[in-house]
């Protein structure tokens, strides 16, 4: 575990302790494990019962860890910290129950925080509604070409728990944070941190559009050298403002225009620097060129100054900023361009699982036909809609929650072709790709940015990306 990285004085406070672990899967795992292995007393408990937590529980049990399937509402007896699933709600029982007892709760990144040694590597993290794993990506991506040991950490899918007690040694960690996480995390203080973008999302597991802004905000608590903000979004702005913030600490915007002093920003396809510059009143750094950015879409160019912001913070030179991004790939299922058929692009951009993700998606192309639709999670369409109907060729609308996105264009896009294709199985994306064919003309776009969560039809959004690809792919072989 490489426990000699942690601090004696947290670990000696663990052990001991009766702490339950809620949650199982990829947080409460390594959390139940790790706590174990510090000598704390750990029960732990989820909600669900079945192959998958039954299959986690033996693993735990066979470690002498305690686990109580199918009951995550009741407080274990003797309980003094909780350390909690970051997607648990805050008003789940068994934290009003804790709270009642006068119980401490704590996420899996508060953990990892709280047992980083004395000389562990700063953090630079990364929230916001869309942007944040491809921003997290592109800045331990300069930060390597920089030639510091660094690795892209947290809601990324690669435990902090294990960056912080692996026996790997890091410079510094580049680290994505969700607003769930976020909320369990009271203690953290980033080096420096950014808050890309905020648009409603996940209202039903914070209660309110404030009540997530300010989960959002405490990513630049305690910050030390830089809070990095969107120019174009002034709540990322009052964020900073409202922040408690170490002596010395700047606010650093981001913008895709020409940047004010302490921004950095885009000046004749350049992107430039005008904060981590001498005399930035006078002054700018040339980071890169747009075209060192894949794909250069618009939100993609606002993530990589966002990154290269907290790389400057971090004192990174220029050049590692251009080469970074040069040797940055894009996952799939993020603006990826699949085929050309018939003179029409065809881009999957699956990972569109919201209204705010899916305008910048369709602000990067001129004339689209927009494949959309699946799980709404409580959204609106009419503003989306508005926005982009003078890009719209035609829409093809699927899955569970269509309607509403029809509905959106009948009021504010009436002339844009609709096809509605009321159908589920597996074979629906094929068909939404031809009938998107039908609607296509030279020169247009084939967009797959959903704006809705897959989760009615499709596993994920990989395998709802995949399943585009594969029939676009099908129409390129049949014209072959």
């Amino acid at each position: 575990m490489g426990s000699g990285q942690v601090t004696s004085s947290v670990s000696s406070e663990l052990k001991g302790k009766h702490v339950t672990v809620a949650g199982l899967g990829v947080s409460g795992l390594p959390a139940a494990k790790v706590l174990h292995g510090l000598g704390a007393i750990v029960t732990a408990v989820n909600d669900g019962a079945d192959e998958r937590a039954r299959a986690q529980a033996a693993e735990l049990e066979a470690l002498g860890i305690t686990v109580r399937l199918g009951d995550g509402d009741t407080l274990p007896e003797g309980t003094e910290l909780i350390v909690t699933a970051p997607g648990w709600k805050p008003d789940k029982p068994l934290f009003a129950a804790a709270e009642r007892a006068g119980v401490p709760v704590w996420g899996d990144v508060e953990l990892a925080w709280r047992l980083r040694g004395p000389d562990a590597a700063p953090w630079l993290a990364v929230t916001g509604t869309n942007g944040k794993t491809t921003t997290v990506q592109m800045l331990a991506s300069i930060l390597k070409a920089a030639g510091l040991r660094t690795a892209a950490v947290g809601n990324i899918g690669v435990s902090l728990l294990d960056a912080v007690l692996g026996e790997e040694q890091y410079d510094v960690l580049a680290v994505e944070l969700s607003s769930y996480q976020l909320h369990w995390a009271p203690s953290l203080r980033a080096h420096s941190a950014a808050v890309l973008n905020l648009a409603p999302d996940h209202l039903d597991w914070h209660g309110s559009m404030e009540a997530y802004a300010a989960d959002k905000g405490r990513i630049y608590e305690g910050n030390r050298v830089a809070c990095v903000y969107n120019a174009a979004d002034k709540a990322t702005e009052d964020l900073v403002r409202e922040a408690d913030v170490e002596e010395g600490c700047r606010a650093v915007g981001f913008t895709l225009g020409t940047p004010a002093p302490s921004q950095l920003g885009v000046v004749e396809g350049i992107l430039v620097d005008r904060a981590f510059v001498e005399n930035r009143h006078k002054n700018a750094q040339e980071l890169a060129e747009v075209a060192d950015v894949d794909p250069p879409a618009p939100h993609n160019i606002a993530n990589a100054l966002a990154a290269a912001a907290l790389a400057r913070a971090y004192g990174v030179p220029a050049k590692a900023v251009r080469d970074g991004l040069r040797a940055f790939t894009p996952d799939a299922h993020r603006i990826a361009h699949v085929a050309d058929v018939d003179g029409v692009a065809y881009v999957d951009d699956s990972k569109a699982t919201n209204t705010h993700a899916a305008e910048a998606s369709l602000a990067a192309y001129e004339s689209i036909v927009w494949i959309a639709g699946g799980l709404a999670k409580g959204a609106t369409f009419d503003e989306l809609v508005t926005k982009s109907a003078p890009r719209l060729r035609g829409a093809v609308l699927i899955g569970a929650d269509r309607a509403l996105i029809r509905e959106a264009l009948a009021r504010h896009a009436p002339e844009v072709p609709v096809v509605d294709l009321d159908r589920t199985d597996t074979g629906a994306m094929r068909a939404a790709v031809q009938e998107a064919r039908r609607l296509a003309q030279a020169g247009d776009t084939v967009l797959l940015a959903p704006a809705c969560a897959s989760m009615d039809m499709f596993a994920n959004y990989n395998k709802r990306g995949d399943a585009f690809a594969d029939a676009v792919r099908e129409l390129g072989s049949a014209d072959g």
